[in-house]
């Protein structure tokens, strides 16, 4: 349950099912706080207001409930990782300032451990003022202007600046003169008591940092980024929109951009490929649709190769399957290709065109996106997925679920986690097409929902799409029903830390063979000096 999209384990279950009859399943995992704040913004999101309200408020309590039992478990015994060593030694005194400084820090970080979903490292940003940002709104909704303001001061107690939420408060109060004071709707005890405490954490752990060698950094536990999902934030009092209170126009949050200047339109370097769409015209952010970066006699060649070389499961540890059980996943890597190449396997010529266009690929993806710096290779695959026969009756699963290529996508809490097991060091991808004659296998962009489809690109031979591989591509690929789809999958890196190191290999195997084909006399080298 804390991994939705695979596929294998999905099938597994229904198999499950089939065999046992129906079954009950509970995630053992699952924070009961988490699940109740999902569903209330689940509910939020289809405007059932007042369902809305109750998961959330229930939330709340749990929430504190869930705290409470946080602080008791820091009391126990603590490991003070920096005094880990032989030679240490502390008096009583220090001993009992170092053991309280851990229970202290175990407790101030009370707010990212609730605030973490089982199975992830990161919080959800902002995650407790989130609930109050919500339930201000939802209260407005059903009309109870009273709770709406509660929340909205409750939530001004975490971000007293924000402007949106200042906004909406002076809206309620202007809705409750005349049958109250607003005045004496005060913020939430519960939430000013945590919020009080916190502080106070703080400030004894950064006196502590700087009194008694204790090294402390004070995290930002309230990221103002981590915000509702919509609208709702902008009273009517400023708009020409003629419905009363915060406006209902529904809107995404901001879809995440990488960390760096983001260029695009670039030379292609080479005169035969064509140009087909930009990031706009593809509805998203750093992509590329290009045609003709190879010839259809090239397409073949590497056909002829692939099914030469290729391996089930290749990538995988030998998984025929292993995204779901209606296709074969076949694969193969640049120095695999070399090799079979330079032992007779397959034609040699056939085996360098796959490093070649691999190759051609990084130089036109460095270029269009106008790198300021070297793009690497960080892994190069040959793959080709077959549809097997007597599974596509009525299937609905995908070829590869949707995902992100350098952070875990997590549809429900909206993010993409940075965070292994992902390949975070990956910058850009590509995917450099090799035929058209299959039926499906369309490649997708969503967004970060994971079921909204922003563009869908039909392979053919020759069509590359590139694009940046962090979580503002969410994308995968549709159900191959019919037919076997290959394609060269491309994925780079801008930190030579992180270069592929197959790829290193076979760049020494193609200096070897030039200088096989060119000889020591052409090439002015000694025979004998390392590659």
């Amino acid at each position: 349950m804390a991994n939705p999209e695979h596929m294998e384990i999905q099938q597994d279950i229904e198999n499950y099912k089939t065999t046992s009859g129906k079954v009950s399943l509970i995630d053992r995992e699952a924070k009961p706080h988490m699940e109740d704040y999902t569903a209330g913004v689940r509910h939020y999101d289809r405007e059932e207001y007042g369902l809305a309200i109750d998961f959330l408020e229930r939330a709340l309590v749990g929430y504190y409930s869930e705290d409470e039992d946080c602080q008791i478990m820091c009391e126990g015994p603590q490991r003070f990782e920096e005094h880990e060593y032989l030679d240490y030694k502390a008096s009583l005194y220090e001993a009992v300032a170092d053991h309280y400084m851990q229970v202290l820090a175990c407790k101030h970080d009370c707010v990212r451990e609730l605030a973490t979903r089982s199975g992830r490292i990161s919080p959800i940003e902002n995650f407790l003022p989130l609930h109050y940002d919500y339930l201000q709104f939802a209260y407005y909704r059903v009309g109870d202007y009273v709770k709406a303001l509660e929340c909205a001061r409750s939530y001004l107690l975490f971000h007293p600046d924000d402007e949106d939420v200042l906004e909406n408060a002076s809206y309620y109060e202007g809705l409750l003169e005349g049958t109250m004071d607003p005045g004496t709707i005060k913020p939430r005890k519960e939430a000013k008591a945590l919020l009080r405490r916190h502080k106070l954490e703080s400030h004894l752990l950064q006196v502590a940092s700087a009194g008694l060698g204790f090294a402390y950094t004070e995290p930002n536990y309230w990221k103002r980024y981590g915000a509702r999902q919509d609208e709702h934030s902008v009273p009517s009092s400023i708009s020409n929109e003629p419905e009363e209170g915060p406006r209902l126009s529904l809107a995404k949050k901001p879809t995440p951009k990488p960390d760096r200047e983001l260029k695009e339109g670039g030379p292609l370097l080479y005169s035969d490929v064509k140009f087909v769409y930009n990031s706009q015209q593809l509805n998203g952010t750093q992509r590329v649709l290009l045609d003709n970066v190879i010839s259809e006699e090239q397409c073949r060649e590497l056909h002829r190769v692939a099914s030469g070389i290729m391996l089930a499961g290749d990538g995988y540890r030998g998984k025929t399957s292993p995204h779901t059980p209606n296709e074969r996943f076949e694969g193969a890597t640049v120095l695999k290709a070399l090799k079979y190449g330079y032992e007779g396997r397959v034609p040699l010529k056939s085996a360098r065109l796959f490093y070649d266009i691999s190759e051609k690929a990084r130089r036109i993806v460095e270029s269009y996106f106008m790198l300021n710096s070297t793009l690497y290779f960080s892994y190069t695959h040959l793959v080709c997925r077959t549809a097997l026969s007597g599974q596509q009756e009525r299937r609905n699963d995908l070829s590869h679920p949707i995902h992100a290529d350098n952070c875990l996508l997590d549809p429900e809490a909206n993010e993409c986690w940075k965070e292994p097991p992902a390949y975070t060091f990956r910058d850009y991808s590509a995917l450099l097409y090799m035929n058209a004659d299959f039926e499906g296998g369309e490649f997708i962009f969503t967004e970060m929902d994971a079921k909204t489809v922003t563009a869908s690109i039909k392979p053919k031979c020759g069509r590359m799409i590139s694009f940046s591989s962090g979580g503002e591509n969410p994308h995968g690929v549709k159900a191959v029903t019919k037919g076997q789809r290959c394609a060269v999958a491309l994925w780079f890196t801008l930190d030579p830390l992180y270069r592929e190191l197959e790829r290193i290999q076979a760049d020494e195997v193609i200096a070897m063979l030039d200088q096989e084909h060119l000889g020591p006399s052409e090439m002015n080298i000694n025979p004998k000096d390392e590659l």
